[in-house]
């Protein structure tokens, strides 16, 4: 296939843009990019596939969400609002996991799945609790993101909230998911060993993580002050030390929110070239504070951009992280646009080239054609010095047209081609309202 005609923003390390440019893809991989005139005359009998002008760019990355969370919109909380974070877990999220069965996991997984598909994320890494049906659940999500057609990689978080039943069925699940996607090799899906936080994990559950894993863990890090707290009242350690004593950190481990660590935190984050995930519209709603991104990033920690259970529309999260630093330091110099695309492109790649065996995220030959077409039309000069202002000020999900993901076209002018969104909303809604009625009996 060659996708010609197209403004192609390549996203590799010079952000070069390429008018009436075209892409050429074989199987899952694109294998040329140039002009229009060039690619086609070199490949005269390839299908063609006329862009008409519009933006050709990789699709997005997601470092971090929670495709169970799909199944929280619209509920409601019984009794008094929750006043901190904290609350929220022990109200919302908790009880909201206890409810799930395999078909609400499924499901659940679908519905965020199908809004991938039309915001142009390709690529996700999702961060899983069912906590009264563990067993098979990532097996479950897996069958969802195959059936897609998008890539993921998937874990389940381990915690010792429910007993130690529920954290040795965890660590189960993770172990076998990982060995199975090891044998399988590759391709639309990785694993990752997930953890829930440190506040929910005793050292003899972190030692039988560890004894099962030595890398790739994915896990929450003080997201709220009590992380920190219940770190240092149990090993006299803050968080990140604790879980780097455990050999959790490390270059393909990811470390999801840390918003209350400290600058020591930060280096040890950074020297063992530890992923962290920025997720700033979950962290406004549960108003647990804006993580020090511009400083992350100035000091050379690999930081990257995730949605925590929101919207797939991650030019929207792009939009909502740039503001976030803004108005918490009162300084319009805070982060800035280019900083945004060095985390939500650039960091994200990094991220995903840990996991999968071809490059992520980026036009060039060799890569994944992970590719997504957008009807943006710039009213002002695009150019590579300016895009990263285009990308926050300009485009957003809705401008999505078309999704590619392995070669495989997902959506083509907003038409879905892989799943039924009708059927998957349906049988959502149906799911979901059994999954609410175990939720409210929780409450007694």
């Amino acid at each position: 296939m060659i996708i010609h005609n197209a403004t192609i923003i390549t996203f590799d390390d010079e952000n070069r843009i390429i008018e009436n440019g075209a892409v050429r893809y074989a199987k899952d991989e694109i294998t040329a990019v140039g002009d229009s005139a060039d690619i086609l005359t070199a490949y005269p009998d390839d299908e063609r596939w006329d862009a008409r002008g519009l933006v050709l760019m990789p699709g997005q990355i997601c470092a971090h969400t929670h495709f169970y969370g799909a199944f929280a919109r619209g509920m409601y909380i019984p009794g008094e609002p929750a006043q901190d974070f904290p609350e929220i877990l022990a109200k919302l999220w908790w009880k909201l996991d206890r409810a799930l069965d395999l078909d609400g996991v499924r499901s659940s997984a679908e519905v965020c799945l199908v809004d991938a598909i039309r915001n142009g994320t390709t690529t996700l890494f999702d961060h899983h609790a069912s906590q009264t049906a563990i067993d098979g659940s990532l097996d479950v999500i897996a069958q969802a993101v195959e059936q897609s057609g998008l890539r993921a990689a998937l874990c389940y978080e381990v915690t010792d909230r429910d007993g130690p039943d529920a954290a040795q069925a965890g660590i189960r699940e993770n172990v076998r998911f990982m060995q199975q996607a090891q044998q399988a090799g590759g391709g639309r899906l990785a694993a990752a060993f997930g953890l829930h936080a440190s506040l929910t994990l005793s050292d003899a559950t972190l030692e039988a993580c560890r004894a099962e894993c030595d890398s790739r863990f994915h896990i929450h890090v003080a997201e709220h002050f009590a992380d920190e707290y219940d770190s240092l009242a149990k090993s006299g350690q803050r968080v990140v030390q604790r879980l780097h004593d455990f050999g959790i950190t490390g270059p393909e481990s990811i470390m999801a929110h840390c918003i209350h660590i400290d600058a020591w935190e930060m280096a040890l984050l950074r020297d063992t070239q530890t992923f962290v995930s920025h997720q700033p519209r979950s962290n406004m709603n549960n108003a647990v504070g804006a993580a020090a991104i511009t400083q992350m990033l100035a000091g050379g920690m690999a930081v990257c951009l995730g949605n925590d259970g929101f919207s797939n529309d991650m030019f929207t999260e792009m939009k909502v992280a740039d503001l976030l630093q803004k108005v918490t330091h009162s300084d319009p110099r805070y982060l800035g646009a280019d900083k945004v695309v060095q985390m939500a492109v650039h960091n994200n790649r990094q991220l995903a080239a840990r996991f999968f065996k071809k490059p992520v995220g980026l036009i060039a030959p060799g890569a994944y054609a992970d590719l997504i077409l957008l009807d943006y039309y710039p009213t002002t000069p695009l150019s590579a010095a300016n895009l990263p202002w285009h990308i926050l000020f300009g485009v957003s999900g809705s401008h999505v047209h078309s999704t590619i993901c392995h070669g495989q076209t997902l959506m083509r002018n907003r038409a879905l081609l892989t799943v039924d969104e009708a059927e998957i909303t349906a049988r959502s809604r149906s799911i979901a309202a059994q999954t609410w009625q175990r939720y409210w009996a929780s409450f007694g």
